[in-house]
């Protein structure tokens, strides 16, 4: 049976979710091609300089944030219910939709006022220029942090419905293993309750009562490192969604099964454990943070290439099982027997193959002495394209041409756009983000609508300046294409009349080596969540302690105009 025929409920709020998320994506998008075209100096007649802020500022929230939290939801939602057997908590899972869309909107609307010369509320200007990464001295509407907060808060309580499912079905099921989707859905939840506690702190009690003024100065430091206590553990936030994919659904559009459960299992408590303790691998040229501790930051991020190699052996394995199962031979050949022309799969296995290599950029950002070379250069954003960018967004887009249908009862449409659609998205992405990388070694910065110096000039370590920056605006323009493609084929499939027989089902095959081959500590949440917080706080508490030792807002710094 259909899954929207099994769980009606659940099915029309993971389509809710999923149309918030898209919104966002095709806004986040319109944004990025206007930035690349402006930085790049192809065409600049969209916005002003001045502007320009306020466009990355949206882009960056309204895809790394909005696009991302709404898409998890709705995907997290669905896992459960499909791998538990059972419509989620009604009213909880409801709430949670209902605060993230109003902090969405109060975010936007702070965003979006200061393109358009809104005029000022609650005495403030209704603006936020002050890009995602959106901590001190920088200020925006107080509107912008509180809408910040209630999509933290709603994908909190988001959480609480998963969990309540869970009681509910262990209290029928008291000997079983946890279903592998729903582990995979909870250890992220506790990952991500854990990490956002920075960010709220940062939020509620310095940022929102320092832009409505009732407080006048903040530690830029200590706000700095609130956020990034976050900013990076947010990263696996995104990714571990699109590990649930590629585990979990991915083998299962190769025509096979997962390779091993325990694996899976064990690479998302290490995501638990590691992804926190890691935050000062961004501030490595921040004063005022011993080395000693950037130190540890740099060693706790190697270690999370453990989990990332794992995967990698794990879905290659589980692909290749796939590929024989469907008469492939061969040490390598195998690869041509796989459904390529499926554009779920064919975008699941091109944002995994560009996930690898944001893994090897992501080793230099990583390293305390060769990170200083690309620090605070364009190199970064390439790197987050790729991860953010392509293992989480072109995942995303993928498994929605599989899950859509599922959600809704309804026939894809537009199969032949869907099909060329994660084609050009790759393309787009691997032509801007090497042209990204490479202007990074050459030292152009980031963050800048004007990536230039007086009487300096920036000269490429591999091609020249104006050949990258072409690069660069023409990979953009291909992803906006993408992104356009991907958008028809969702409205079209949305707004179209139910009829027909789905060749598409949710139903999982059992891995070769099932959750009985592992050892039931692994489901042992609180023993992981207490090893998380005891590594934080090794990690985080003595740093801190010296930063509030002279008082929380000090030293203090006013807002500073953008």
């Amino acid at each position: 049976m259909v899954f929207v025929d099994s769980y009606p409920k659940t099915s029309k709020l993971v389509r809710s979710e999923f149309i918030v998320a898209f919104v966002a994506l095709g806004i986040g998008a319109l944004f990025g091609i206007i930035q690349s075209l402006h930085r790049t100096g192809v065409f600049r007649g969209f916005v002003s300089s001045a502007d320009y802020y306020t466009i990355l500022t949206g882009h960056g929230v309204l895809l790394a944030l909005v696009f991302t939290t709404f898409f998890i939801a709705g995907l997290f939602t669905w896992a459960v219910a499909n791998s538990l057997e059972r419509e989620l908590p009604h009213r909880i899972a409801w709430s949670a939709f209902w605060v993230m869309l109003t902090g969405t909107v109060l975010a936007a609307v702070s965003i979006i006022g200061g393109i358009v010369g809104a005029p000022s509320v609650l005495g403030h200007d209704l603006e936020a220029d002050v890009l995602f990464t959106f901590y001190a001295p920088m200020k925006a509407h107080p509107a912008f942090y509180i809408g910040a907060a209630l999509i933290i808060v709603g994908s909190w309580i988001a959480g609480l419905a998963y969990f309540k499912a869970l009681w509910e079905w262990r209290s029928e099921n008291p000997d079983e293993r946890i279903p592998l989707q729903t582990f995979m859905v909870l250890t992220t939840m506790l990952m991500w309750y854990v990490s956002t506690i920075g960010v709220a702190v940062e939020v509620v009690a310095f940022l929102i009562p320092w832009s409505l003024g009732l407080i006048q100065n903040v530690d830029p430091l200590l706000t700095r490192t609130l956020f990034w206590y976050f900013g990076h553990p947010v990263v696996y936030f995104w990714l571990m969604p699109a590990y649930l994919v590629w585990y979990t659904i991915l083998p299962k559009l190769a025509g096979g099964r997962l390779f091993s459960d325990p694996l899976a299992r064990v690479v998302f408590v290490a995501f638990l454990l590691l992804s926190t303790p890691v935050g000062f691998h961004h501030q490595y040229t921040d004063p005022g943070i011993p080395s000693g501790y950037k130190f540890i930051a740099m060693t706790n991020t190697m270690f999370l290439l453990l989990p990332s190699l794992l995967t990698a052996f794990t879905v290659v394995a589980s692909v290749e099982h796939g590929a024989r199962q469907r008469g492939a031979k061969g040490y390598l050949s195998w690869l041509r027997d796989l459904p390529w022309g499926k554009p779920a799969f064919a975008g699941c296995m091109l944002a995994g193959l560009m996930f690898a290599a944001g893994g090897f950029s992501g080793m230099i950002n990583a390293g305390m002495n060769i990170n200083y070379l690309i620090h605070n250069t364009i190199w970064v954003p390439g790197h987050f394209h790729l991860t953010v960018g392509t293992a989480f967004a072109l995942t995303a887009m993928a498994i929605s041409y599989w899950l859509v249908p599922q959600i809704t009862g309804k026939k894809l449409r537009q199969r032949s756009l869907a099909s060329v659609q994660p084609y050009v998205w790759f393309v787009g992405m691997a032509i801007m983000s090497n042209a990204m990388h490479r202007a990074g070694l050459a030292g152009i910065p980031r963050r800048t609508a004007e990536p230039t110096y007086d009487e300096f000039a920036f000269e490429g370590v591999a091609g020249t300046v104006g050949e990258m920056r072409l690069q660069i605006a023409i990979g953009g323009f291909l992803l906006f294409v993408g992104a356009a493609m991907f958008l028809i084929v969702m409205a079209d499939t949305l707004l179209a009349r139910r009829g027909g027989t789905l060749s598409v089902n949710g139903n999982i095959p059992e891995p070769l080596s099932g959750a009985d081959h592992s050892p039931r500590i692994l489901d042992n949440y609180k023993l992981w969540t207490a090893i998380a917080l005891l590594l934080i706080v090794i990690a985080y508490g003595p740093p801190l302690a010296s930063m509030v030792a002279d008082g929380l807002f000090a030293p203090g710094s006013p807002p500073i105009p953008v």
